[in-house]
């Protein structure tokens, strides 16, 4: 490190908050507030944001907060507020739909996560270095990353509270312990709402942050240094240390109350894709836009290394090792959730570009990083936006098809190719049918419902016709076959689908694509890449595809280009869970 620039934390001496090469507190707010706005250009664009999970979890917001004035919603679920770790958009978008509709709700609440994790990294910043930096605002272009592509919309917001966390833990580390525990512990209890595996981010860095300190005491000193008490009359340095972890405890009983510790057995480890899971951070459509980006970071650290303009806090290290041992141990599927261990790392970027400071002393030079960073988040929200435009035909042909199904009606969704649903491009269209239990109020049998996840279930009357257990919805081959069961196995909730349902969503259709059962269904929608049937009681001689209407035929041909992402492709746990009823 530079000489003269020890960090403020635990350093002999604050630094001062106003020396030459910075940017004023008032440039810093000015900035950061212009880059709000463009990193919310695309969101604000699209009410219906074209992300993996988004419109399901928007679809449980608009049951939440509508549930008690819809009869047809009624009729099909319900709301059973538990213990979960999974409610912070479930508590704040039904809140907003009050006063706005549930897209503008949804959006709100996006651009809250973001304000969030920016104010939040450099909120750990300051408290690291004893002063405002204009680094931290490198952290903008990760806002769109592959994590926010899947829609993990609670986890985002957690993020955010867990930073804020660490730094409201650094501003009171040297207080009074009750004060300092105190705090922890009510950030600990939101967190544990916001989403579990939040709760273990703020765990890791809060070890992390108190592993350097217990380094940074203990100096030269031999090791019994960290067992004998202090001169100052605060306890020994070790037992100080484990206190930190007396904030967490509720998290046992919270965990023992909750439906989600029925989901506890269910976890899986993969070393293929944790490569992925790091390039997530930095990837969201296009390869050359996440190597340019790449390509300016790297250039702009190198310069600013060579000029000792950029520093690194020792936390930061401490941090890198370990978090990068526990992003290697941590499963792929922990608690029934996919992708555990790939969330890490966008979080850890968080954090870790908190570590540095920037020392600009040009007034020229600064100006050419406030102009870079700008540019930067502006070539990502440019590709972002480029690739929503693009998806925007698919989401609007999606919205018309859903005003040709009847109000009240049971939606089932299949895949034509089983195999499909690992396009970036694609992902929205994976839950895209809960789109009508919002414009329909309609049952939808890939709607989250899952005991233990999920505060809205299906009523008791309809929850054998739905996935409660977040699979893959059935192809179009498992349907038109009958299932071979044995004594001990329970029929698939599509197993009478030609009565029990209403509508058929068939996604991820290719040109050209026949109707797989003109007996029982007439096609009502041909979009792009999805086809929407009404399902019919049997008739003989039925029509054929080829009778269908010429207009019909030609969108059915219609193509779009596929990308593979094969590592972003949504498996989800097989295995059943013996979880407890909920009546209605």
């Amino acid at each position: 490190m530079p000489a003269g620039a020890k960090p403020a934390l635990l350093a002999d001496e604050p630094q001062s908050t106003a020396r030459a090469g910075h940017f004023s507190n008032a440039q810093i707010a000015a900035l950061f507030a212009i880059l709000v706005a463009i990193a919310s250009i695309p969101v604000l664009l699209y009410p219906w944001p074209p992300l993996g999970d988004y419109i399901n979890h928007l679809a449980r917001m608009h049951v939440i907060a509508t549930v008690r004035s819809d009869p047809d919603l009624a009729r099909f679920y319900q709301v059973d507020w538990q213990v979960i770790p999974n409610l912070m958009m479930d508590l704040i978008v039904p809140v907003l739909q009050r006063v706005m509709n549930v897209y503008l709700a949804g959006q709100t609440y996006t651009i809250m996560c973001f304000v969030v994790i920016l104010s939040g990294t450099m909120a750990l910043n300051r408290q690291l270095y004893g002063r405002w930096s204009v680094l931290p605002l490198i952290a903008f272009p990760l806002l769109y990353n592959s994590v926010f592509l899947v829609g993990t919309m609670n986890y985002l917001f957690g993020i955010g509270l867990s930073l804020w966390a660490l730094a409201a833990w650094a501003a009171l580390r040297e207080r009074a312990m009750p004060l300092r525990l105190a705090i922890s512990t009510l950030f600990v209890l939101a967190l544990f709402f916001c989403h579990l595996f939040s709760v273990g981010v703020y765990a890791l860095g809060l070890f992390a942050f108190e592993l350097q300190r217990l380094r940074a005491l203990r100096g030269r000193r031999p090791l019994s240094f960290l067992f004998e008490r202090r001169g100052d009359g605060r306890p020994p340095a070790i037992i100080d240390f484990v206190a930190c972890g007396l904030p967490f405890l509720p998290v046992i009983p919270l965990m023992l109350m909750s439906p989600t510790w029925t989901l506890r057995w269910d976890f899986n480890w993969e070393l293929n894709g944790k490569l992925s899971g790091l390039i997530f951070v930095i990837e969201v459509y296009s390869r050359s836009a996440t190597v340019f980006l790449a390509a300016i970071v790297a250039a702009a650290a190198a310069w600013s290394i060579r000029h000792r303009a950029l520093q690194f806090h020792p936390f930061g290290w401490v941090l890198l090792v370990v978090g990068g041992v526990t992003y290697f141990v941590m499963p792929r599927v922990m608690f029934d959730t996919y992708m555990a261990d790939q969330r890490l790392p966008i979080a850890l970027a968080f954090m870790i570009i908190a570590c540095a400071p920037l020392d600009l002393r040009d007034d020229f030079v600064r100006r050419g990083f406030a102009t870079v960073l700008v540019l930067m988040l502006a070539v990502r929200a440019f590709e972002v936006q480029s690739v929503w435009h693009e998806v925007s035909r698919g989401t609007t042909s999606f919205r018309d098809s859903v005003r040709h199904i009847d109000r009240g009606s049971k939606i089932l969704v299949a895949y034509a190719d089983p195999d499909n649903g690992d396009n970036a491009r694609e992902l929205w269209l994976m839950h895209a049918a809960c789109l009508a239990i919002i414009e329909r109020s309609a049952l939808v049998t890939t709607a989250f419902t899952v005991l233990g996840k999920q505060v809205m279930h299906v009523r008791r009357n309809y929850r054998d016709r739905v996935d409660t257990e977040d699979g893959t919805p059935p192809s179009v081959k498992q349907l038109l076959q009958p299932s071979i069961l044995t004594d001990d196995d329970e029929p698939p909730y599509w197993a009478n689908w030609s009565s029990d349902f209403d509508y058929i969503y068939v996604l991820f259709t290719g040109t050209e694509y026949p109707n797989p059962d003109p007996a029982r269904l007439a096609p009502v929608y041909a979009g792009n890449r999805f086809m929407l049937y009404k399902i019919t009681a049997p008739v003989a001689d039925a029509a054929d595809w080829q009778s269908e209407p010429p207009a019909l035929q030609r969108f059915a041909r219609f193509h779009v280009r596929r990308v593979a992402l094969g590592s972003l492709q949504r498996a989800r746990a097989a295995a059943a869970h013996d979880a407890p009823s909920v009546d209605p």
